[in-house]
């Protein structure tokens, strides 16, 4: 018997902007997406489907006060706004969600050959249940035009969504924990609590019984000196997606195409690749190649993978991006974590000294 969360998927994620000409502008020209699907230019609110193989984002901007969009603006500043849920029946999917304690934000209804219904999932973040029936549009939402078969830049080499990491409060993490697992059938598959100086936080990974939506949950631990995810919390103004992760095939060669169009790294801590030697051997990429440009690498029973992070451009200094390339691994870089925390740490220190 299937569940109506049996084969979800990550159908596509949504930001709300402030400016939507200058945002898309800046996937264009900097990830190399391609616009396929968009609504009308004079709707007051206005969405843009941005597209890059199996990746698609819907940025939306409103010119109505009143309206999500501007308010989820006025208080977090751009950023992930609803992550949308592929199912095979989207009235029944909301429906179990909301008898398992959910709140609701939109009944199910179809428009244009897609059925959509959304639930609160956390923060001020939502999850829209996409349903799309036969002959309806692969990337559009309701109420948007398809437009030419979106290529993007081949050279840039993003997959899927591999996976989400998500700041919430103190205190929280349990109630998020438990959200997932009882309304959505996701399952605990990781937990850890990372030490870096004076600095704690505990992460928990939940995923979907089809193993295609994976949510990091960050913890900071208020019993220790404040670090960059307390900064989230307090920059962003609450909990929310600190960033996103896209697999790629070939990390080196990706990265090097997002850096020719001006996409910058995070840099990794000087000791990281003395260090490496000691604890894992490459055995797709040389470490020459990995210390050039800052690339991680981890291993777990079930291979390697290869990891690097972006530099936040964002005006609060919030969400950023990751890369990751899998060969056979199924963790998220335990033995990277203690790294990122403190390269981002260290950005967030030199900022603060210029």
């Amino acid at each position: 018997m299937t569940r109506p969360f049996d084969d979800m998927t990550v159908d596509h994620v949504e930001f709300y902007v402030s400016d939507l000409p200058s945002k898309a502008a800046w996937w264009l020209n900097s990830y190399g997406f391609a616009i396929s699907a968009a609504s009308d230019e004079d709707a007051p609110v206005r969405s843009m489907v941005l597209s890059h193989h199996q990746v698609d984002l819907v940025l939306t901007e409103s010119a109505d006060a009143d309206h999500a969009a501007a308010e989820y603006v006025k208080k977090h500043g751009d950023g992930v706004a609803n992550i949308g849920l592929g199912v095979a029946d989207a009235a029944a999917a909301f429906d179990e969600a909301v008898r398992r304690g959910a709140r609701p934000v939109a009944e199910p209804a179809t428009v244009d050959g897609v059925t959509t219904a959304s639930i609160i999932g956390f923060g001020d973040v939502a999850h829209t249940f996409i349903q799309r029936h036969p002959g309806a549009s692969r990337r559009a939402l309701p109420g948007m035009r398809p437009t030419a078969t979106p290529t993007g830049d081949a050279t840039v080499q993003l997959g899927a969504v591999d996976h989400f990491a998500v700041c919430v409060e103190p205190g929280e993490l349990d109630r998020s924990i438990e959200f997932y697992r009882r309304v959505l059938d996701f399952e605990l598959i990781f937990e850890e609590r990372v030490a870096v100086g004076k600095q704690a936080m505990t992460t928990r990974v939940v995923e979907s019984t089809s193993g295609a939506v994976t949510l990091t949950l960050i913890e900071p631990d208020v019993s220790c000196e404040p670090g960059h995810i307390d900064s989230f919390l307090r920059d962003h103004g609450g909990a929310g997606v600190q960033h996103m992760a896209f697999a790629t095939g070939n990390i080196v060669s990706t990265l090097d195409s997002l850096a020719a169009r001006g996409v910058a790294f995070l840099d990794a801590p000087g000791s990281y690749y003395s260090m490496l030697a000691g604890r894992v051997e490459p055995i797709r990429y040389a470490i020459g190649e990995l210390r050039e440009r800052n690339i991680l690498v981890d291993e777990d029973h079930g291979g390697q993978l290869y990891q690097i992070f972006t530099m936040s451009t964002h005006p609060r200094n919030t969400i950023f991006f990751e890369l990751i390339e899998r060969l056979g691994a199924t963790s998220f870089g335990s033995g990277n974590i203690k790294a990122l925390y403190e390269a981002v740490e260290l950005q967030r220190h030199l900022e603060r000294s210029e």
